[in-house]
């Protein structure tokens, strides 16, 4: 059994069982990924994916336990290259990032520019999705980081600690009619068409919950995920805008008015985590107390080194987490 015959069977799993796309990815050739994996199963006398002629159909049961095993060693690896960096250059590597728009354009720049500064040569990279995809990404290794609000149940084999707690503003242009109100309850708000978040994005279902539990139904007549698009749209005069507060900016919207909401609507919390068994290097212990000043490396390395979830979550039982 060889190392590369793991990396091809999980490459696969993760390319929807298109071995051509493997290939391109892998930069090698399609039918040397195949002969490798025939290779594999020959030797361990079971098959990992059923065929169709050529095609790879599925994956077996035996393959399941195959490729989450190959998981864990190929990611073991990743960590072995990890410590082996740390002790040559403890300055120098790549991190990687998994978040929302919200978090990327509004929460992480001054924190990226900060970390810059400190480890000018650490590789940074940003990638952008749902809670699910950024729950996938960070717990396949291919982001080093999760950075995300909603959809929690997604991030279970992850480490997730807390970060800060925000909440929303309602923007509407200048002019309209609750900009001039001294009070804006949430009744008001639910007569007005609204242009928010897509649901499962940006604490999306605190919005809803609110609605929820005063009998109200919102006219949500657009979403978006972006902030951007949604004052965009607001200006437009679609609706008026719920947002995160912190994506209000008094100068670039100057044309817009922000009306705090933070009486309507329960707070949302942002969460940073990686996978359990990831290796924390130096920076990576920098970069999270950056985003989160109360998660220093030692509150982090008792996170990750306690293996029962309630008791690292009675780590932060008793902190009081920052307002943005």
């Amino acid at each position: 059994m060889k190392l590369q015959q793991l990396r091809y069977i999980w490459e696969v799993s993760q390319h929807g069982l298109n071995v051509s796309a493997t290939a391109q990815s892998l930069y090698t050739s399609q039918p040397g990924i195949s002969k490798q994996i025939r290779l594999l199963e020959d030797e361990l006398g079971v098959e990992i994916f059923t065929r169709s002629g050529k095609h790879l159909t599925r994956v077996t049961p035996a393959g399941e336990a195959i490729l989450a095993r190959a998981e864990r060693i190929l990611h073991e690896v990743e960590n072995i290259r990890q410590a082996a960096q740390e002790h040559r250059n403890e300055r120098r590597g790549s991190l990687s990032i998994a978040t929302t728009h919200t978090q990327a354009r509004y929460a992480l720049p001054p924190v990226i520019e900060a970390f810059r500064a400190e480890y000018p040569e650490v590789a940074l990279h940003m990638n952008q999705g749902t809670p699910t995809q950024i729950a996938e990404l960070a717990s396949t290794g291919k982001a080093d980081f999760a950075i995300a609000t909603e959809g929690m149940e997604h991030f279970k084999n992850l480490v997730m600690m807390p970060c800060y707690e925000w909440n929303r503003a309602v923007v509407v242009p200048r002019g309209h009619a609750l900009a001039a109100r001294d009070h804006v309850s949430l009744a008001d708000v639910a007569e007005q068409p609204i242009v928010t978040y897509v649901f499962g994005f940006t604490g999306r279902s605190r919005l809803d919950e609110a609605f929820a539990a005063a009998g109200l139904t919102p006219n949500v007549v657009f979403t978006a995920t972006d902030t951007d698009v949604i004052k965009t749209y607001v200006r437009l005069g679609l609706g008026i805008g719920i947002i995160a507060a912190m994506a209000f900016d008094p100068e670039r919207d100057a044309d817009l008015v922000a009306i705090d909401a933070s009486h309507l609507f329960l707070p949302s919390r942002t969460y940073i985590g990686a996978r359990k068994d990831t290796f924390i290097r130096r920076f990576m212990l920098d970069f999270v107390e950056l985003f989160a000043g109360h998660l220093t490396p030692d509150v982090v390395r008792a996170a990750f080194g306690n293996t029962d979830r309630a008791a690292r979550e009675d780590l932060f039982a008793d902190i009081e987490l920052p307002v943005r």
